[in-house]
């Protein structure tokens, strides 16, 4: 008898006043799975990201549907500084969050901070001398972000588009970087993107997205070699391919 899902999302409705954002979305999670929400802006994936969080904007509400939710979840947000507290050095901001989630002294909590500071690859130099957002790159800003999200000890991390941000080649780095990390502590993942090439890679199964309602899922390398929906098709056909090099077609 397999183990029941640790999220249940079920006819899932948000609205902002009369008008409905996200309608009858419905999913479920595993122990350690990772689900791909996938489809273009204004689709409603982030709003059923911050649904499962509890955390809609002002004037946004769920007005339907369940959310069973059996394990701590964290949420990696997409634009890095906008995330952080400009007025307070970094490696503070991750020693806050361990010390007042994870209930620790203070002592351990800076030293769990710094920890986790390691295993991200951040600079050693901020162990001496903490430093600022504003004082960090975008990349560092953004793996900042990800210590913040793992101090929490999630199951389930909630990644909101968190490379959109970033140019391509950190952009890599910090995938790989989320890959090894759930390799390592086993917790589940939804990642909301609009390149289906990130959520091909990272994601065992795949939602798609559109006008606020589920209309296609999936296992990943299924869906995208067999889609079924018009709007999965136009999707996988949208991806630009890269142009022919001049006398690279035959020799």
């Amino acid at each position: 008898m397999s183990a029941s899902p640790i999220l249940e999302v079920e006819e899932l409705s948000v609205a902002a006043g009369s008008k409905t954002l996200v309608s009858g979305v419905s999913l479920t999670l595993d122990r350690g799975e990772s689900l791909g929400l996938v489809g273009e802006s204004g689709s409603g994936k982030s709003l059923t990201l911050r649904a499962i969080l509890g955390l809609l904007p002002r004037g946004v509400e769920q007005v339907g549907g369940t959310i069973r939710n059996e394990v701590r979840a964290a949420m990696i947000f997409q634009d890095p500084r906008k995330s952080l507290d400009p007025l307070c050095p970094v490696v503070r901001q991750v020693e806050e969050v361990v010390y007042y989630r994870q209930r620790v002294s203070r002592k351990a909590a800076r030293t769990i901070a710094l920890e986790l500071l390691e295993m991200l690859g951040l600079p050693d130099s901020l162990k001496k001398t903490d430093r600022y957002p504003s004082q960090l790159s975008g990349g560092q800003c953004q793996r900042i972000v990800i210590a913040i999200a793992l101090a929490c000890k999630p199951g389930i991390l909630l990644c909101d588009e968190p490379t959109t941000a970033l140019d391509v080649t950190v952009q890599q780095q910090i995938l790989e970087t989320i890959t090894r990390l759930q390799q390592e502590l086993d917790f589940a993942m939804v990642f909301v993107t609009h390149n289906l090439a990130i959520a091909a890679t990272l994601c065992s199964k795949l939602c798609v997205m559109k006008q606020g309602s589920i209309v296609e899922r999936g296992e990943a390398l299924s869906l995208l070699q067999h889609p079924q929906h018009p709007y999965t098709q136009m999707l996988i056909e949208s991806v630009l391919p890269l142009p022919e090099l001049e006398g690279s077609a035959s020799v």
